[in-house]
């Protein structure tokens, strides 16, 4: 699947090509370290890095928000030596929700369960190889990995991650048992070949928790209806220095049929997803560190509203609270068409045209550290000799 408007069972695949490539990796300039120091304590956010311009499709550029609470009004700025200890303190708060506030639970989990067939969206292929394109730029070559719901996910990239590692044992995890047998069947070596006796045997379900040095997830986070909990697996489930590679919607996604449902007075076709900013907070909640972001858009042109809403729903369902309840008829229908029709653009050829927001993502797991607490006690002894040797507080903290 190329990026250059080549026509594909129906549709067309677009770049936003408005900005040049860049001559290096999109996720690993621009980085940025935040730092913020109240009195003794000094809290180092985790670098965060984003980036413009690569391979040819227009990419957003924006930074992480770490929202510092600066101390309330009656807070004494003089650190207070009582009982021989210093006390100091500051508040760290997330932007990011614990839950999508428009995705209804309930819909996300039969969606999961929802059977799939024997091939993965080709547009969740298409997100998953240029996903793989960033781990050119990735030194660490696993002995062991998680793909998360290979099915959704993509078969074809689990084979070009196998080619890659070839030595590497692969797990498979989904929320039905049978979709992840499903998948080892697909990318398993036949009997006869000898790959699949030589080989690492595929295994299903999770591995030990800290034995994965690499967690693939593609396309998966923004049907999550609880997104902070599954961050927070994963980063159990890896390893000290190993990463995080994962791929989702961001909240451009078909804004021109968001603004035709609007201009009907109907209910959103979707749930709100999450921006990157969010997901780059929830990472570094989550315990991961070094979050890398970056976002590319992606149009797609189709040649008759059928097509477009087959695909639609081949990729997915409306998760939003508010959708349309019931059923609808054929009247309604019509409409839907007349609507859709409404997108067509002229220098397209007339064709259907909708747009979706790629998020990209990349997190370590680092070294465990001590936890920060709301407040820091250390002795008035253990403050001169840090005084003494040159120290300071964050070393200790």
């Amino acid at each position: 699947m190329g990026g250059t408007g080549k026509a594909q069972g129906g549709r067309r695949l677009h770049p936003c090509n408005d900005e040049q490539r860049s001559p290096c990796p999109p996720w690993l300039c621009h980085r940025v370290r935040s730092a913020v120091t109240h009195k003794v304590n000094v809290f180092e956010s985790a670098k965060f890095c984003v980036h413009g311009g690569a391979s040819g499709f227009k990419r957003s550029t924006a930074l992480s928000r770490f929202n510092i609470l600066p101390p309330p009004p009656d807070h004494k700025a003089t650190p207070s030596f009582a009982r021989g200890r210093l006390s100091s303190s500051f508040t760290l708060a997330m932007s990011a929700p614990e839950r999508p506030p428009s995705l209804d639970p309930v819909a996300a989990a039969r969606w999961l369960a929802h059977p799939m067939g024997q091939t993965s969206p080709w547009l969740h292929e298409e997100v998953a190889s240029r996903m793989q394109e960033r781990l050119d730029f990735i030194k660490l070559q696993p002995n062991c990995w998680v793909h998360w719901e290979p099915l959704r996910g993509g078969v074809l990239a689990h084979r070009a991650l196998q080619q890659r590692y070839p030595k590497a044992q692969a797990w498979l995890i989904s929320a039905q048992m049978d979709q992840a047998l499903a998948a080892r069947s697909l990318v398993q070596a036949r009997w006869w070949q000898v790959a699949r006796w030589l080989g690492p045997r595929i295994q299903v379900g999770l591995p030990p928790q800290g034995h994965a040095q690499m967690l693939w997830a593609n396309m998966q986070l923004h049907t999550c209806a609880e997104p902070q909990n599954l961050l927070k697996t994963w980063h159990q489930t890896l390893a000290v220095d190993g990463f995080l590679m994962f791929s989702c919607l961001g909240p451009d996604t078909l804004r021109e049929l968001r603004d035709a449902y609007a201009r009907q007075g109907w209910p959103e076709p979707a749930h709100a997803f999450t921006d990157m900013h969010d997901w780059g907070d929830m990472l570094v909640e989550a315990g991961f560190a070094e979050p890398v972001m970056d976002m590319e858009r992606i149009t797609l042109s189709y040649e008759t509203p059928e097509r477009l809403l087959a695909e639609l729903r081949a990729w997915g369902r409306n998760l939003h609270v508010q959708r349309f309840s019931g059923l609808r008829g054929r009247r309604w229908r019509a409409q839907l068409d007349q609507v859709l029709m409404a997108l067509a653009r002229p220098e397209e050829g007339g064709r259907l045209t909708l747009s979706f927001e790629i998020v990209y993502g990349h997190a370590l797991k680092p070294q465990p550290r001590a936890k920060l607490a709301a407040q820091t006690e250390i002795g008035l002894e253990q403050m001169r000799q840090m005084l003494r040797s040159g120290g300071g507080l964050s070393d200790k903290v």
